[in-house]
């Protein structure tokens, strides 16, 4: 085994940790992370830290040294995971236009083919389908209340 990995917290860092660990608005991991080095400062060993968390020692480890090397802002997760949208709100919003500019009917597979002949967008019709699911609107052409009729 290697030495032992301690940090040493101001009252101040206590505070501030305690504050995020009970934060609503703050990640999960950044509430374990917290929770690492306040249990760290108690005395705990990285063992015993790893096995009340269910997290792995080498986790344990690493966010002592994010700690280390980066102070509160090693908390957090880096910006960029997960995927990227491939389209923009003004994309959805030029597609609606058309809904409601022109008299055609569309299917999802059409406004996918418009989309990526007009505007160099890709999405697969069913992605498509669920974005303009998701915000509320519906295929077609933007239907028209019928006019009442004078008698």
């Amino acid at each position: 085994m290697g030495c032992r990995l301690k940090v040493f917290l101001t009252d101040e860092q206590k505070q501030t940790l305690e504050e995020l660990r009970k934060a609503k608005d703050v990640p999960q991991r950044t509430k374990d992370r917290a929770q690492v080095l306040l249990l760290n400062t108690r005395g705990l060993k990285n063992e015993q830290i790893a096995k009340g968390l269910n997290w792995a020692i080498s986790t344990v480890r690493q966010t002592l040294h994010r700690w280390e090397k980066m102070g509160l802002a090693g908390l957090w997760d880096a910006p960029g995971r997960g995927g990227k949208p491939r389209y923009s709100e003004s994309d959805l919003t030029y597609l609606e236009n058309c809904l409601a500019q022109e008299s055609q009917t569309y299917n999802s597979k059409q406004l996918a083919n418009k989309l990526a002949s007009e505007r160099q967008v890709n999405l697969s019709a069913d992605r498509l389908r669920r974005v303009l699911k998701k915000r509320g609107r519906r295929f077609g052409s933007a239907r028209k209340q019928p006019q009442e009729q004078n008698n």
